[in-house]
């Protein structure tokens, strides 16, 4: 990508960020660290690369995305409304009564959503049965799929991994949100998962780990795992947990924390001035 094209995407991010914070703090708490952590991998992909369309989100050669981690839902809704799925007010209805916008994702609900997840170490394995039957359709659609570290010490996922390299689901690409911290602590005071590339590229993925918060590196790995088409691809993102938000970041509360008015303030006027 260009300067150009690389500056519109660091403002759309900064954005989303924004219109996450201001969801969340709407409701009054919310799951700040996951999502803030995958703000970056999520804008490159709805806004330069994957084949869809807000007037018809349920086109049948249309990308998927299945967000395993899905309690990263508040980034992800301010993904789609800002593409235009749905209108910008949804945002002000983040888990309320009656809302579109439950705390994990349901595709029953929110246009834009392939696959309802929350429940976590399922979605790889959704994600790994989607991308077998477009291939049994015969499309050429692929399936990203984002899955957080923490998940990673559930054993489904390493079935959906084994699987998926035996099937030679080529049209699969995952990304590890590889961010270091779960609701508890760290990820290696709870279970250690690391050294995650071994790990995966022992199961026959091809794997890459890249600066998760990075445009361009993300771009360059995807691009790279499109172009091996006998086997899934795996993408480590190395992230910070609740990155650009000034009373989040790196802090193993902002799992799920409370958010006053002075914190949204503080930190959108931080990220004005990036």
């Amino acid at each position: 990508m260009n300067q150009e094209q690389l500056q519109e995407l660091e403002r759309i991010a900064r954005d989303v960020r924004r219109l996450t914070l201001q969801s969340i703090a709407r409701l009054g708490i919310g799951h700040v660290g996951g999502a803030m952590s995958i703000a970056e991998v999520l804008t490159y992909l709805y806004f330069d690369h994957m084949h869809i369309d807000p007037e018809h989100p349920r086109m049948d050669d249309r990308d998927r995305l299945v967000l395993s981690k899905g309690h990263a839902g508040p980034v992800l809704y301010s993904i789609l409304a800002k593409k235009g799925f749905f209108r910008l007010d949804w945002l002000d209805t983040l888990n309320v009564g009656g809302t579109n916008l439950p705390s994990h994702c349901d595709r029953n609900l929110t246009p834009g959503i392939d696959m309802t997840t929350g429940s976590l170490g399922q979605g790889l394995s959704a994600a790994l049965g989607i991308a077998l039957a477009l291939r049994l359709d015969k499309r050429n659609s692929r399936v990203f799929a984002v899955i957080g570290d923490g998940e990673s010490q559930e054993g489904q996922n390493w079935e959906a991994a084994m699987s998926a390299s035996h099937f030679k689901a080529g049209n699969l690409i995952a990304f590890t949100d590889n961010n270091h911290l779960q609701i508890d602590g760290s990820i290696c005071e709870i279970m250690e998962i690391e050294v995650l590339e071994d790990k995966w590229r022992s199961f026959g993925w091809h794997t890459q780990k890249i600066n998760g918060h990075d445009f361009s590196q993300i771009e360059a790995a995807v691009h790279l795992a499109e172009s091996v088409s006998e086997r899934p691809s795996m993408i480590i993102l190395d992230t910070v947990k609740g990155k650009g938000c000034t009373f989040a970041e790196g802090q193993v509360a902002s799992h799920n924390m409370p958010v006053s008015r002075e914190q949204l303030d503080q930190a959108l006027a931080a990220l004005e001035e990036n």
